[in-house]
């Protein structure tokens, strides 16, 4: 048979080149539309996050709306109010008079549900009454026979025929044995406090002597009954015309308000009551309209006739804790009535016009200012969630309902020191959590980043030379022999999973550094000087011995050598710690230096995210090194430069967009770390350098707190708040790479 040659230039060749030429050109595009697409995606993707980071974190910028729901006239309006309130789903009002009538009311239908009078004996009158904390619904009355009487307003909610029915009542909290602290006459100005063990009463008599009288209970182990023990005492040095009293709700602190002066009482013990502190709370041209405590009792809030208002709590000093000012809030509409939430810093102020401010003191944001067809009121109040407030005001009663979701959060609050209540000064503080109730959350996010910026920075400080003068040796000085085995040893480093190297930092290596801590500041120092000694060594020895070593493997006489000095180190480091330190650096550390020492620390942190960050730092820079043309190095030499000018004055200045490219790619990744920090660390938010302290970085605090969070709380979004600040922390790194790299190539390109 002939075989049949397709010539050149035949149609059958032009057909065959044609259809390569196709093909090429339709993978070359398809390539082409992939990259495109994946990239906008990518780009696309960046963007749902950062929108998606920023939906969330909004509300807790919001400020507070309040709207009118309803208003009821009162049935019995014959005596002035003492409180009002409501249930916790505001279905239910309630108004407490001065003489101890309560009424209840439906929130629904405005109706008069129920009247509850109090029981008093024949002949006797109310002389004074008194409510307690807001968030325990409770008042006292005090009678004209010197018997006190008190109530606990309650609500039942049941469900007949799965319908919510909710049933109010007053519950006489002293049962029926009447308690008379004063039998010599009646009780004036009264005060109290109610527990489940302890009560406590404070009462002016008819001639302006003031007596406290405490009730303790103890139970009876036989009967387990209440048996109840008194002891009364006069306050001698008690003022004469006092214009409101407080009693804390831990019956530790009686406060008299006389004169713009605060008469504070020490009265934890009964036989024993002390005058702890006499506050002066006048301002220049004002007068002290009215007197509350914060959520917690540890506030007292001191309101004017101007609208100004201060905030007081105590704080440690030379003569023990004495109440001082810590804030104050200007510009507020002359005040006429105030209350507080039950269990956050929240208070409202409420004018005579009726123009109403809502506040947290912490953050010290004004929430709202508006002005409602409310003037005039004499008493207000927050419902139990503090999603409603109550307002007696014109004859009738007023709610409102409050959407006040996340008050403690502001820009000072997150970024600027806040002096919380029981600290000392103001200060940088995270605190998420916490078992009581009377907990303020503090969410400042400094300490945090602060944590971050430190972990970075110490393992970028282990890693970067070791990382940066391993890529140079290998890329450069190296055979290439041994630099196809010592690179990719490096680069599969990169795969080993950050979780191990967190379990090995915190079990293993730390420990080790704590049990030898000389020996690693000797490594530290002992290392470089004796790879610099071997090295002049190697170059004073004699050529014919030089050549005995293979020339490909010199590299590997260093191993012998910095396992020596590692051994060595680490034996002599007791007894180095025993000749200088007595046996124990720690404490030398501790108690000689006054630094605090933590066994999981930034050292640790430093040496076991430097390890994570070396290779993606090697990877980078020994590629931008190797790539630098080989013309330029030869040219360089030929000219009669060394090996080490080329290197320092050509191949660096060449690869130095890379170089710098590597650097920011790990100081992003060690930003971004997370289960290093979080294993290795003791996740202490504090603000120190110390290398011998740990931190809380972003991710982390992220990591362990997001599970435990409600969602749509403020704790929930702060901490979306911290991503979003992780977020531009790695793209304003990652951008000033780009950048940096972009003029760098373009004034070296030249080369």
């Amino acid at each position: 048979m002939e075989s049949q040659v397709t010539k050149p230039g035949s149609a059958t060749n032009n057909l065959l080149v044609d259809g390569h030429s196709t093909r090429r050109a339709f993978k070359d595009k398809a390539a082409e539309i992939g990259v495109t697409v994946g990239g906008t995606m990518v780009f696309v993707a960046l963007l749902l996050i950062f929108f998606y980071l920023l939906y969330v974190i909004k509300p807790i910028f919001d400020g507070a709306s309040i709207e009118p729901v309803t208003e009821i006239a009162l049935q019995h309006s014959d005596s002035p109010t003492l409180m009002v309130g409501s249930d916790e789903q505001n279905e239910v009002l309630y108004r407490v008079s001065k003489q101890g009538t309560v009424d209840f009311y439906s929130a629904i239908t405005g109706q008069l549900i129920s009247t509850v009078q109090p029981a008093l004996p024949d002949g006797v009158s109310v002389t004074s009454s008194a409510q307690s904390a807001p968030s325990e619904q409770r008042f006292a009355l005090g009678l004209s026979n010197g018997e006190v009487k008190a109530y606990g307003i309650e609500f039942t909610l049941t469900y007949p025929n799965n319908q919510r029915l909710i049933t109010p009542r007053v519950r006489n909290l002293l049962g029926d044995t009447p308690l008379v602290i004063n039998p010599k006459g009646g009780i004036f100005d009264l005060v109290f406090g109610y527990s489940a063990d302890k009560m406590s009463f404070a009462y002016q008599t008819e001639s302006g002597q003031w007596y406290l009288n405490r009730q303790v209970g103890e139970e009876n182990m036989m009967t387990e009954e209440i048996q109840w023990h008194a002891a009364q005492v006069a306050i001698n040095d008690a003022p004469e015309q006092v214009n409101q009293a407080l009693l804390t709700p831990d019956h530790r602190q009686l406060m008299l308000m006389a004169k713009n002066k605060i008469f504070i009482y020490d009265i934890r013990y009964a036989d024993e009551v002390e005058l702890l502190q006499v506050l002066d709370v006048k301002e220049a041209q004002s007068k002290v309209v009215n007197v509350e405590l914060l959520a917690g009792a540890s506030s007292i809030l001191v309101s004017y006739d101007n609208g100004y208002i201060s905030q007081y709590f105590q704080v440690n000093s030379d003569k023990g804790r004495l109440y001082q000012k810590i804030r104050d809030f200007p510009d507020v509409a002359p005040v006429s009535v105030m209350t507080t939430e039950f269990y956050r810093k929240s208070f409202a102020t409420l004018s005579a016009s009726g123009e109403l401010t809502l506040l947290y003191s912490t953050s010290e944001r004004n929430l709202l200012d508006q002005k409602f067809d409310i003037a005039n009121a004499t008493t207000m109040s927050f419902s139990p969630r503090s999603n409603g407030l109550i307002v007696d005001a014109g004859n009738k009663l007023h709610l409102f309902a409050v959407d006040n979701s996340h008050p403690e959060v502001s820009w000072s609050a997150l970024w600027e020191k806040v002096w919380y209540e029981g600290y000392p000064e103001p200060q940088y503080v995270w605190q998420s959590t916490s078992g009581s109730d009377d907990f303020e959350a503090k969410l400042s996010l400094m300490p945090l980043a602060f944590g971050t910026m430190k972990a970075a920075f110490y393992a970028m400080l282990f890693a970067i030379p070791l990382a940066i003068s391993g890529a140079i040796y290998t890329a450069y000085f190296m055979t290439p022999k041994v630099r196809n085995i010592v690179k990719p040893t490096i680069e599969i480093m990169e795969a080993l999973p950050t979780v191990i190297l967190g379990f090995l930092a915190g079990l293993w290596l730390a420990p080790l550094i704590e049990d030898h801590l000389p020996g690693i500041v000797m490594l530290l120092i002992m290392l470089p000087l004796s790879i610099l000694l071997t090295a002049f060594a190697w170059h004073c020895m004699p050529a014919k011995w030089k050549q005995r070593l293979p020339e490909t493997y010199q590299e590997l006489m260093l191993v012998p050598v910095i396992l020596f000095v590692g051994w060595f180190a680490f034996t002599m480091s007791p007894v180095v710690e025993m000749a200088l330190f007595d046996g124990n650096t720690r404490q030398f550390i501790t108690n000689d230096l006054g630094i605090t020492f933590d066994q999981r620390n930034a050292l640790v942190v430093g040496i076991a995210m430097g390890f994570a960050v070396i290779p993606t730092i090697f990877s980078i820079a020994e590629d931008a090194i190797f790539s630098v043309p080989r013309h330029l190095s030869n040219g360089s030499l030929a000219l009669g430069a060394t090996n080490w000018q080329t290197l320092t004055r050509v191949v660096l200045l060449t690869a130095s967009p890379g170089i710098f490219s590597a650097i920011m790619m790990g100081t992003g990744r060690a930003v971004g770390e997370t289960m290093i920090v979080l294993m290795a660390t003791g996740n202490t938010a504090i603000m120190e350098w110390s290398v011998f302290e740990g931190m809380r970085t972003l991710a982390a605090n992220i990591a362990v707190e997001m599970p435990e969070s409600a969602i749509g709380s403020s704790h929930y979004r702060v901490l979306f708040l911290a991503a979003f600040v992780l977020f531009v922390f790695t793209f304003f790194f990652n951008t000033i790479a780009e950048v940096v790299r972009q003029r760098l190539r373009d004034r070296y390109s030249s080369l």
